[in-house]
């Protein structure tokens, strides 16, 4: 386990852009059980590749007109139920962290391993995940005008 007082800024790094931390098995269920659409899923860490590509990259992403409906993240290392919660609900793929999955209607449509993050930039993760988005998310204005 990782001294919460070292991974603090970790977890900032997402929670400040709009994720929502789900530290316990209970809170992950329910944010994809009971979320209507998309969830964004990120398995976050304490690797270089989280903070020099990954963590930055969901950002960059973050400023695009498409996302999904709900994002929450998982701390590798930390929070160490709710992170193989949320590894469960990644079906087919090993456990891997950094990670990102995108899950519609409580089922994963789109997954980024740490393979897939460690040899690109932050700006090439950016551009995968906005494609996915646009590909598996409404556009936020027709959300907004749903609800």
């Amino acid at each position: 386990m990782y001294s919460e007082l070292m991974i603090k800024p970790m977890r900032e790094d997402l929670t400040r852009i709009g994720f929502e931390e789900t530290r316990t098995v209970e809170a992950v269920d329910a944010a994809i059980q009971n979320t209507t659409g998309t969830v964004m899923v990120v398995v976050n860490s304490v690797c270089g590749c989280a903070a020099g590509k990954a963590r930055p990259g969901i950002a960059q992403a973050m400023q695009h007109g498409v996302q999904p409906d709900k994002k929450i993240t998982v701390f590798a290392g930390a929070d160490v139920d709710a992170t193989a919660r949320a590894r469960g609900y990644f079906t087919g793929y090993p456990p891997s962290s950094p990670s990102i999955g995108l899950m519609k209607d409580g089922k994963l449509i789109y997954m980024m391993e740490r393979y897939q993050i460690e040899g690109r930039s932050a700006e090439q993760i950016a551009a995968e995940l906005t494609s996915a988005f646009d590909k598996f998310c409404a556009p936020l204005q027709q959300a907004a005008a749903a609800n």
